[in-house]
């Protein structure tokens, strides 16, 4: 009769195999929908503005320091060189809205030259970044 017990006891061992396999599932699942964000790189005095929103679906930083240089993903690339890079990075992760992190004292020529690459990249919303008011 003791021995039926013992029979019984090793036969109640729970299966962990199952268990691990759905983990293993469900964090393939949320790597592969994370959303990962391009941040410009670098930081920038921002100009303040009293009314700002921050829009939905932006993943893609681009920044201008002051001295002119531009920043997207944490390279510095040349003006030319935008349009290149934004198709690569919207290759890779599609965003509805670039934003542009223009410092207060970057020169207004400059900001204009990466919003037309932007434009001739093919994307048709930007926003710029501002210091919430």
């Amino acid at each position: 009769m003791s021995r039926k017990v013992r029979v019984e006891e090793e036969d109640a061992a729970i299966d962990m195999t199952p268990m691990l396999d759905i983990v293993f599932i469900m964090l393939i699942f949320f790597i592969v929908t994370t959303v990962f964000v391009k941040e410009a790189g670098i930081e920038v005095n921002k100009p303040g503005a009293t009314e700002s929103m921050k829009p939905k679906n932006a993943n893609i930083f681009i920044a201008v320091n002051e001295r002119g240089d531009v920043w997207i993903d944490k390279h510095l690339v040349d003006v030319d060189t935008v349009r290149a890079n934004l198709e690569r990075l919207m290759a890779e992760q599609p965003s509805d809205v670039i934003i542009i992190q223009a410092d207060k004292n970057a020169e207004h020529g400059v900001v204009v030259a990466v919003m037309d690459q932007i434009k001739a990249a093919g994307i048709d919303r930007i926003s710029i970044a501002t210091e919430g008011g």
